[in-house]
């Protein structure tokens, strides 16, 4: 079973969690924000992707790289897969 689907409400609670403080950002973005509110949302959603990214990305590495199944050449392929989406989140 996969890492996503055996963690599927753990992280839809987490996407939700996102949607919910992104809905209430855009909310206060059409008042008169308080500019200390706009920047302290932002840094609250910023830090539940983070979460998100990094709860699905140690799944990930513990089940697909870690799997001891994998060959020399197919865990290189996982590691460069990782780094590309890292390199890319990162950015």
């Amino acid at each position: 079973m996969s890492h996503t689907i055996a963690g599927k409400k753990k992280l839809l609670s987490r996407v939700r969690r996102i949607k919910g403080q992104s809905l209430a950002l855009e909310v206060a973005l059409e008042g008169e924000p308080d500019c200390m509110a706009i920047l302290q949302q932002v840094a609250a959603i910023k830090g539940a992707v983070n979460g998100l990214m990094k709860e699905v990305l140690e799944g990930h590495i513990r089940e697909h790289l870690g799997a001891e199944a994998l060959t020399s050449e197919e865990r290189k392929d996982e590691v460069e897969q990782v780094i590309s989406v890292l390199k890319s989140y990162l950015k």
